[in-house]
């Protein structure tokens, strides 16, 4: 995409949110439907899955470092994040589909991204039993950083005061559904489906060196300590906020004026934003949520 002109990007308007399958959606997710059902998966790709907000780039770049960090490091310097791992299910005007950037990857694992819940995931990842990669973050701090995202993203809908967004949230009514039900549908799936790889945000935040492990372990990489640590130290939150090609700063769509697309990635932050009313009425409602699951989550590290 260098040399691509996205500057008519600053012009497109906030999207409406509509029902979509079952879950709330805007049409930039929507528009390619069929092609995005009908994505033929190869055997070798890479799924990363989470809500938006959870560390989708951040382990995006821990993959895109495990895998080409030595084999091509131009890449790092040359190409944003967003092109070298697709989002899928994207279709923004003027630039190359997900779908389309995603069949011309010319790397081998093809890394791809998603924000769709489980259920509507391309058949194909599943049938080829491709490795999924899910990423999960706290309630509490998810919905703290999807406000700001909101904010800051013109292909969003205006997200409201804070009060409003925190009540469409805990509705489900959500770009991309209920965050209740994408957790614990890819939780749900990983009973069954032994090539998914389940996170936590919070482990990665706590403890970076025994995460990687466990994700080499599961990717089948027998990287060495010193290289896993070259890469945690490339993808240590400040890092990344400072790259360009990591920090989405290249986007127009996106206003950093607002708020940057990497805010904090800090575990905990949502206590700056709840008030003690808003937080017990949020934990209640939780409790009723996520009765019937086994997930569990810390708010705090």
């Amino acid at each position: 995409m260098e040399g691509v002109d996205l500057s008519f990007l600053k012009s497109i308007s906030r999207p409406e949110m509509f029902e979509f399958e079952g879950i709330s959606m805007v049409h930039y997710f929507t528009d390619n439907w069929e092609n995005v059902q009908n994505f033929q998966a190869r055997p070798d790709d890479i799924l990363i899955a989470t809500y938006p907000k959870a560390g989708t780039t951040w382990v995006s770049y821990i993959l895109e470092l495990l895998y080409f960090g030595n084999v091509a490091p131009e890449r790092q310097t040359s190409m944003p994040i967003y092109i070298r791992v697709p989002f899928l299910e994207s279709q923004f005007p003027g630039i190359p589909s997900g779908v389309e950037l995603a069949d011309n990857l010319p790397t081998t694992p093809r890394l791809i991204k998603t924000h769709l819940p489980v259920q509507l995931v391309p058949k194909s990842f599943f049938e080829q039993n491709c490795k999924i990669v899910y990423v999960a973050r706290n309630a509490k701090d998810n919905v703290v950083s999807y406000f700001h995202f909101e904010r800051m993203n013109m292909g969003q809908p205006d997200p409201g005061n804070w009060n409003n967004f925190l009540h469409s949230f805990m509705e489900g009514k959500k770009v991309f559904g209920p965050w209740y039900d994408h957790v614990t549908g890819y939780w749900e799936k990983k009973q069954t489906y032994s090539n998914l790889h389940y996170m936590f945000f919070e482990d990665m935040v706590e403890d970076m060196g025994c995460e990687m492990e466990r994700l080499c372990s599961f990717l089948g990489l027998s990287t060495p300590v010193e290289e896993r640590e070259r890469i945690i130290k490339s993808t240590h939150f400040d890092t990344m906020k400072q790259n360009k090609m990591t920090n989405y700063s290249t986007i127009p769509i996106m206003d950093f004026t607002i708020s940057p697309f990497m805010r904090k990635g800090k575990v905990g932050d949502w206590k700056n934003h709840f008030t003690v009313a808003q937080n017990e009425q949020f934990d209640e409602h939780y409790k009723q949520k996520m009765k019937n699951t086994t997930v569990q989550f810390r708010t705090e590290i």
